[in-house]
């Protein structure tokens, strides 16, 4: 009895210990941010994508953490070529996450290194047919999001068979070779430059058209308004001199006029302080004087 005794005592905390080692190994703690896959014999036979405990077969089965969180890819700085024959060198960055475990572990064996691999190929690929489609000064001008969004439509649905999804796709670093950026923006700049003059030989040729229309009109308006000025005139004129003439169309009213008339024109012959009009016998003026009854 006292032999069992002993024998119990040190076999307990060996069985303890065994009891601690398989139940540790069955436990499976998923976190928020990952995905825990169980295999059995290299099989999935369930997939947790809920943060928390769970529990697998110790031994027979295995854990694999993969991440939900979004996973940032840096590719490396790569040579690309335009359309019209220039290089560039274009540093670029993806965003992705897993959307479909299973064929994220089917298609790429479940490694991020995998994936990381294929996505390197698709964007390179994208990007370099991309630029290639465009000239550098688009390329260049395109760097505030139309260049980004033309890689993203070309890349497609490709990366769904894979079982991921490409969130973002930028160019943190897109220009010229040393060795030829001087060169090249001076061209550019002189392009411009060019395209410029052009816009400004245009604009002064349509300002000058719109001078010599306006110049034009204005001479034919002023021609018209001093025809119609001297017509008006002319009319006025001639109405002054009926009416004249309905006045003054007896002889009292023609000696009556001829005599303020003689009065105005006696008038305009005194001036300044000199207020003595001598007059010969034969003036027109001094008749006046002589009809007078």
């Amino acid at each position: 009895m006292k032999k069992r005794t002993i024998i119990a005592r040190i076999l307990l905390p060996f069985a303890i210990l065994a009891f601690l080692v398989l139940f540790g190994s069955s436990i499976v703690i998923t976190q928020h941010n990952e995905y825990k896959i169980i295999r059995e014999f290299g099989k999935i036979v369930k997939i947790v994508n809920t943060s928390g405990l769970s529990f697998k077969v110790p031994f027979i089965q295995s854990a694999q953490s993969l991440p939900k969180d979004v996973q940032l890819y840096d590719l490396p700085i790569s040579d690309v070529i335009t359309k019209d024959k220039k290089t560039m060198v274009c540093d670029s960055f993806v965003l992705w996450k897993i959307t479909d475990v299973q064929k994220f572990v089917k298609s790429l064996n479940g490694q991020v290194a995998n994936a990381e691999s294929r996505i390197n190929t698709i964007v390179y690929n994208s990007v370099k047919n991309v630029i290639s489609s465009m000239a550098q000064t688009d390329v260049i001008s395109g760097r505030d999001g139309e260049l980004s969004q033309a890689i993203r439509s070309n890349i497609g649905a490709t990366p769904e068979q894979y079982g991921i999804e490409l969130t973002a796709v930028e160019t943190k670093h897109l220009d010229l070779p040393d060795a030829n950026k001087t060169a090249v923006y001076e061209r550019m700049i002189s392009e411009r430059n060019n395209i410029a003059a052009q816009y400004e030989a245009e604009g002064n040729s349509e300002a000058k058209k719109i001078k010599t229309d306006t110049d034009t009109s204005i001479e034919v308006l002023v021609s018209e308004a001093q025809a119609q000025a001297e017509k008006i005139i002319a009319e006025g004129e001639s109405q002054y001199m009926k009416i004249l003439s309905k006045a003054y169309n007896n002889k009292d009213k023609a000696d009556f006029y001829t005599f303020v008339r003689s009065l105005d024109a006696a008038k305009a012959t005194m001036t300044g302080n000199n207020k003595t009009l001598i007059l010969s016998e034969d003036s027109p003026i001094a008749e006046i004087f002589t009809y007078i009854e």
